[in-house]
């Protein structure tokens, strides 16, 4: 339940205090955290006598054992070197203490599963409500999603560094999905405030997220947000629409490293389009071209274009061409599509047709 690297920084602070010695042992007697060289990767004989015996701690060779439960059952042994009252004392701390860590990783890995099990579905109504009060989990407040994808080294603890931006404990929740991605559940300010200053504070989230990763792993990071929800069993729907702003950014948002479900815009209704109905619009537009008739330059040219709200001097200008020079590959384009980008109507129709085409090229790469 605790990692064997809390349990070695747990020992070494108490050495620093105390000036002891101290081990810690599992219930077969194998050594996973010391403060003595010689003791490493050793193994207690005969430990096993101990642990069934009903007596809680004893003194033997030199050290002084103590047993650590969990429901009732030893799952430590902490060593402390030393056959004084004092050495006793301290080593009764210390048990007390590893005692308490692992009460509350418990804890945590129960509350880890129950949002785990929350997010993905897995729960009836009845149990998140009773599961939620028994795990002090409050129902009627204001929680959004973070979808956090990373490509940072597995040596890495990602999740307590996600962890320790948001210490405050029982209010936000951080769990992994897999080796790549992890969630946030994020606790909101409950207060009267304007809907803009909500929004800067959603973002201003993300951005502490994205900050902070980026500067301890130096790799990409990816963060998508889902929608603010005001009770405890919608918050799978936070985590569901914070997927679809993972993929959604991925396809029409590839420069963007932060997505909000709230703000994707044409590009979350064109991700939920059936595909025949995508391909016959394509073919409704190119009239039976396919994307790959269409040349670099060109498609340089339209989205330049676009960018500049259809602004022919604009965008002559940002590419260096000249005015004629781009009236002559818009004349080309309208010739090959029956478009005409310089009027508005026909230029969203090959606006969408373009996501639509990405869209399609996405699923074709990635989903099959």
């Amino acid at each position: 339940m605790i990692s064997n690297q809390i349990l070695q920084n747990t020992i070494d602070g108490l050495k620093n205090i105390t000036r002891r010695e101290f081990s810690v042992a599992e219930r077969e007697g194998k050594i996973v955290a010391t403060t003595e060289e010689d003791m490493l990767n050793s193994t207690i004989d005969r430990i096993e006598l101990f642990v069934a015996s009903p007596a809680e701690t004893q003194l033997v060779q030199g050290y002084h054992y103590f047993k650590v439960f969990d429901s009732g059952n030893t799952e430590y042994v902490v060593l402390t070197k030393g056959e004084d009252d004092e050495t006793y004392r301290i080593g009764k701390i210390t048990a007390f203490q590893i005692q308490n860590l692992l009460v509350a990783y418990k804890e945590r890995y129960d509350r880890d599963n129950f949002i785990k099990n929350l997010l993905l579905d897995n729960l009836l109504l009845v149990d998140i409500y009773s599961r939620a009060k028994k795990l002090h989990i409050e129902n009627n407040v204001r929680r959004i999603v973070y979808l956090i994808e990373t490509e940072i080294d597995k040596d890495l603890n990602v999740v307590e560094i996600v962890r320790s931006i948001f210490p405050v404990k029982g209010k936000d929740f951080v769990t992994a999905v897999d080796e790549k991605s992890i969630i946030l559940v994020k606790e909101l300010k409950d207060k009267d405030k304007e809907e803009a200053d909500d929004k800067d504070e959603i973002q201003n989230i993300a951005n502490t997220i994205y900050d902070t990763l980026v500067a301890e792993s130096m790799s990409n990071v990816y963060i998508a947000i889902g929608t603010v929800v005001f009770d405890l069993k919608n918050v799978s729907s936070s985590y569901k629409e914070a997927k679809m702003a993972l993929e959604v950014g991925k396809i029409f948002e590839e420069n963007k490293s932060i997505v909000n479900y709230e703000q994707l815009g044409i590009g979350r209704l064109i991700y939920q389009l059936p595909t025949p109905l995508c391909k016959m619009f394509i073919n409704e537009v190119l009239h039976g071209l396919s994307m790959d008739q269409f040349d670099e330059e060109t498609l340089v040219t339209v989205n330049k274009f676009f960018e500049n709200n259809l602004n022919v001097s604009e965008t002559s200008r940002q590419l260096y061409i000249h005015r004629n020079t781009l009236v002559y590959r818009l004349d080309k384009l309208q010739k090959m599509t029956g478009l005409d980008l310089r009027n508005f109507d026909d230029a969203i129709i090959f606006k969408i047709m373009l996501m639509v085409s990405k869209y399609m090229n996405y699923k074709d790469n990635f989903m099959y």
